[in-house]
């Protein structure tokens, strides 16, 4: 795992902890045997003794090395002694896995993309829980019966190899126009759209030609011009991006900043982060939500609802912070200095209809995908 070379928090174990799940007594229920929180906001306010939590907490899409859930269920585990399972799938992938399992659950809550949590939700695969701090969730980011709640965003940026950049005389990119150059379009990375970060950097570069969620042929358009020229579609860039075998990725913010302030496998100065705009001032930078929701049916549910608690914590969010991942309580947050001036957020940062997104969104994956010849569409 990762390890942040940022410090925000100042603290550890029960530090932590504070301001979280109250503690209501050194043993309590389950005959004595465990401890006793109380969970929940509102009418989903509820006591959870630990004597009832597994060894194990599986979370779809909690996993190392995306958005510091590392550090998130390294600290969980350590404070209650629950260990997070290390689930490595996208938000597609985890839409599908819940849905092939809907008559019986081997996860307790889905995370992932906000709106593929949504699509569950359609298909009652979600039950009501409304997380401690609820309340402090933006109302467009979450669903009044508590099936789904926001906990982070993040927005499409492009990452670079700046030295690699700057020995071959080529610009920082300012456009997506920019990628088309020969020379950066044959090393650059996208992710597919069925995977969420894949689906926010489709839809950043049909907004930036003109496209809307009805007409998603300027993307279409433009993916097949830049696989042609050789671009690649694939997940884990990391190792590639580091040894140079790829030198342009498109994914969020979050991904390029952690990886140019936090990773040991690269110096800071030769990573580039970039918000971009369309050819002609077009705003091509999607703001994707990510949240989570319990499952129906769910296994250990009592230990899912203290987990969604801390995530939703300033000591959860903070969390996130520490590795570039915009938490959904940010405005309480003392937000570090390394992103993106909030001027090129302005410039280039867009929203969608939600509601008409998840509408859309299989019919969009699947136009993308078949209209630029993608393996599995």
């Amino acid at each position: 795992m990762r390890q942040s070379r940022r410090r925000f928090l100042t603290g550890t174990g029960a530090a932590l902890m504070a301001g979280l799940a109250g503690c209501s007594g050194a043993s309590g229920g389950g005959g004595g045997d465990g401890e006793e929180y109380e969970v929940g906001y509102g009418d989903f306010q509820t006591t959870v003794n630990s004597a009832d939590f597994p060894e194990k907490l599986f979370v779809y899409a909690v996993q190392t090395g995306w958005s510091n859930w590392g550090s998130l269920m390294e600290s969980f585990e350590t404070e209650y002694g629950v260990a997070l399972n290390d689930d490595q799938r996208s938000s597609g992938e985890a839409l599908s896995d819940l849905r092939s399992h809907a008559q019986d659950p081997t996860h307790s809550a889905y995370n992932g993309g906000y709106t593929f949590g949504i699509l569950a939700m359609q298909d009652d695969l979600t039950q009501a829980y409304k997380p401690a701090n609820w309340d402090t969730v933006p109302k467009k980011l979450k669903t009044d019966n508590g099936h789904m709640t926001s906990t982070r965003r993040m927005t499409t940026t492009v990452t670079y190899r700046k030295d690699l950049y700057e020995e071959q005389g080529i610009d920082p990119p300012e456009t997506w126009d920019d990628l088309k150059r020969e020379e950066v379009a044959s090393s650059t990375q996208f992710q597919p759209p069925n995977a969420a970060v894949g689906l926010a950097g489709a839809l950043s570069i049909n907004n930036a030609y003109g496209g809307s969620l009805d007409d998603v042929q300027p993307v279409i358009d433009y993916y097949t011009e830049m696989k042609e020229k050789g671009a690649v579609f694939a997940g884990n860039v990391e190792q590639k991006f580091t040894k140079g075998e790829v030198t342009t990725f498109v994914e969020y913010d979050y991904t390029g900043l952690d990886l140019k302030y936090n990773a040991d496998s690269i110096a800071e100065e030769k990573v580039g982060v970039s918000l971009l705009t369309g050819p002609d001032g077009e705003k091509g930078a999607f703001n994707q939500p990510y949240g989570f929701g319990m499952l129906e049916g769910a296994p250990n549910a009592d230990a899912c609802k203290l987990f969604m608690d801390y995530v939703l914590s300033k000591e959860g969010q903070r969390k996130f912070l520490d590795a570039y991942v915009r938490p959904i309580r940010a405005p309480e947050l003392e937000m570090p200095d390394e992103f993106p001036a909030q001027s090129a957020y302005d410039e280039a940062e867009f929203q969608v209809d939600y509601g008409a997104l998840v509408d859309n969104q299989d019919s969009i994956i699947d136009d993308i995908g078949s209209g630029v010849g993608l393996t599995g569409y």
